[in-house]
């Protein structure tokens, strides 16, 4: 018999390098060994290696993106709430209708801020595009672009004020309302009556009208006056409420003490009411002059106390036609409740207030002591070089003594 190995290809695997044949049947001869994969594919190999390469570069610039990102937003917020570049306060104006876009490129272009990309994202952040209000505001010095934008949100504008003062005139109202320049539009073309504006100090923000403030001093004058004519005194000697202002007028003109008032205003309803001449120098005054007022370097001369004009009341008889300035809240009140005298005269004292007297001799007694005063003040004055004081508003009846 032949002793060599029976052909290992046939029936069994080939002799391990240890030596030992395993013989095998001829199925598991042909089954794959576990775990083996099977053999690659070249091409697909290099589609998914492309894919990994493509997903990883997406990842990797989302990821840049993403951080670039939260950088920018934590630079953008700390320039947003820190101290902005401006060194001084300073106003700025947002206009009517104006965008977020608009007004950032003005505040970048005036020196509040740095950046007006930065305060446009950053007021869009806090959704405030529509909550930014038209008016002027007083931006503090380094005001930050957060504190710019909650400024314009509150709409606490910058306020401004006008204030006609007790004893103006219309006319000379009307100029200072003229020349209040955050004021626009025009003035009435027409003056109202005289004593129809009231004297008040209207706060106003910078663009509102001429018209807005005339309309306001008459509509706030006109229910002053009706609420004091309502509550006044029963017996006074006044036909209307024209004469009522009328005469509150002159009182505010002759006196501005408030502790005297009502005492001014008792001595002018009892002449009324006897029939006696008001003789007020302020009526001379208005009857030479009008709404104008008379030039500060201008005496009364003794001739002006004769001329006959309708508002002379030392030539009138009773109150002149209309008032000869705006009264105050104080003199209507006076006029309204007067206090309760026999005084007929009134005199300057020489020190700001007057002296008052019930008869005409108790009066020339108090004329003669003025006039002694005037004339010691104007000799000083002349030794100093100055202008002597002058003599208008004095009292009643002062120029000349009954």
């Amino acid at each position: 018999m032949n002793s060599s190995p029976p052909n290992s290809g046939e029936f069994g695997q080939r002799p391990a390098t240890t030596g030992t044949i395993v013989p095998k049947s001829a199925s598991e001869a042909l089954r794959p060994e576990p775990g083996t994969p099977p053999p690659p594919s070249r091409r697909s190999r290099a589609s998914r290696s492309q894919i990994v390469v493509f997903m990883n570069f997406v990842v990797t610039c989302i990821m840049l993106m993403v951080l670039a990102a939260g950088v920018a937003l934590y630079f953008g917020r700390q320039e947003f709430n820190g101290p902005g570049p401006s060194t001084v306060a300073d106003t700025f104006v947002v206009k009517r209708n104006s965008g977020v876009k608009e007004i950032a490129e003005q505040l970048e272009r005036q020196g509040f801020i740095s950046d007006s990309r930065i305060f446009r994202l950053g007021v869009r952040a806090y959704g405030n595009d529509q909550s930014l209000k038209a008016g002027e505001y007083e931006i503090k010095p380094h005001a930050s672009m957060r504190e710019i934008m909650e400024l314009f949100k509150s709409g606490k504008s910058v306020m401004y004020a006008l204030t006609i003062p007790e004893g103006f005139t219309v006319e000379q109202a009307f100029q200072r309302i003229a020349e209040q320049p955050e004021l626009t539009g025009d003035l009435p073309a027409t003056l109202p009556p005289e004593g129809s504006l009231a004297t008040d100090t209207l706060r106003f923000t910078r663009g509102a009208t001429r018209q807005q403030m005339v309309d306001k001093l008459l509509a706030d004058q006109k229910k002053l006056v009706e609420e004091i004519w309502a509550r006044r005194a029963p017996d006074l000697p006044l036909a209307d409420i024209n004469e009522f202002v009328t005469l509150a007028s002159i009182v505010e003109k002759e006196t501005g003490r408030s502790d005297e008032r009502s005492r001014v205003a008792a001595v002018f309803l009892n002449r009324l009411a006897k029939g006696m001449r008001l003789q007020s120098d302020p009526t001379i005054i208005y009857g030479l002059f009008g709404g104008k007022g008379k030039p500060a370097d201008r005496p009364i001369y003794q001739s002006d106390i004769e001329k006959p004009t309708p508002y002379n009341t030392y030539v009138i008889n009773g109150l002149p036609p209309t008032p000869i300035a705006n009264p105050g809240k104080a003199a209507l009140e006076a006029v309204a409740n007067p206090s309760r005298t026999d005084d007929l005269y009134f005199v300057a004292d020489g020190n700001g207030g007057h002296v008052f007297a019930k008869t005409l001799e108790e009066h020339n007694r108090n004329v003669a002591r003025y006039r002694a005063l005037m004339k010691k003040q104007a000799e000083e004055a002349a030794k100093g070089g100055s202008q002597p004081p002058a003599e208008e508003g004095a009292g009643t009846g002062v120029l000349p003594a009954e």
